[in-house]
């Protein structure tokens, strides 16, 4: 994959990190995208150099499109082509939704699902420049049950997960395939957010089939999976990595 390059959003640490280093392992050159943590994302722009590859650390609110649009001109600046796209950056008010404000809504909406819809516009019209590319998203399981104080974040990945399919069939033409992967319960820093993460973390301990909790490198290894050429007949799809968890729900 050596010239390649994927921008991953969202990826100073956690889900996001864990990907960008395993791409840049492939061969792939990194954008890493992040909104805050500045120091976590050269720390990762470092481990990716180290590997061998090129790193460019991008500040921007995924959640603005002026600021999507200033990220992808700064790809073409850096890089002059985009081969993948990892929609992993999320945020979102954790609250039962008679508790939600329109602020935590808007938010949410357009960190998580906004994103997705113009990262992608911007991503593609360079994809077709390379004559193709490959797009996934990052959802969980809150798009499909519920789970408390989830709503808003809930409903914007049911919403990243039913544009996937969209985007599937409208980039299909271009030679873009666009596809989701949805994660169980993973002890990583953005459930240190949740009110009840003791509680989650242990319904999943307790109660995933495959016998033990899903980890970063098993999200890692479905993403890589639908990237590969194995998965081209694949468009449109959210694989649920969650060891059998959300059968019993």
């Amino acid at each position: 994959m050596s010239g390649k390059v994927a921008v991953v959003t969202g990826s100073s640490r956690g889900i996001g990190k864990a990907i960008a280093l395993r791409l840049a392992k492939e061969g792939y050159d990194i954008v890493v995208n992040y909104a805050r943590s500045k120091t976590a994302a050269l720390e990762t722009a470092k481990e990716i150099e180290a590997l061998g590859r090129k790193a460019l650390v991008v500040k921007a609110n995924v959640g603005d499109v002026e600021k999507i649009k200033a990220m992808f001109a700064q790809v073409d600046e850096a890089f002059g082509r985009v081969d993948v796209l990892i929609n992993n950056a999320a945020s979102g008010v954790l609250r039962p939704a008679m508790e939600l404000e329109e602020s935590h809504w808007n938010w949410t909406m357009d960190i998580n699902s906004k994103a997705l819809l113009f990262c992608a516009q911007e991503a593609a019209k360079r994809m077709e420049k390379v004559g193709g590319g490959k797009i996934v998203s990052i959802s969980s399981l809150g798009a499909i049950r519920y789970l408390e104080n989830y709503t808003a974040v809930g409903v914007s990945k049911a919403a990243v997960e039913s544009l996937t399919r969209y985007l599937a069939v409208e980039l299909a033409p271009k030679n873009i395939s666009v596809n989701a992967v949805s994660g169980g319960a993973i002890d990583t820093d953005a459930l240190k957010h949740f009110p009840n993460r003791e509680e989650l973390l242990a319904d999943a301990a307790a109660k995933t089939p495959a016998g033990r909790m899903v980890k970063p490198k098993d999200i890692v290894n479905a993403v890589m999976f639908l990237l590969s050429d194995e998965a081209e007949m694949i468009r449109g799809q959210t694989i649920i990595v969650d060891g059998g968890r959300s059968l019993l729900l």
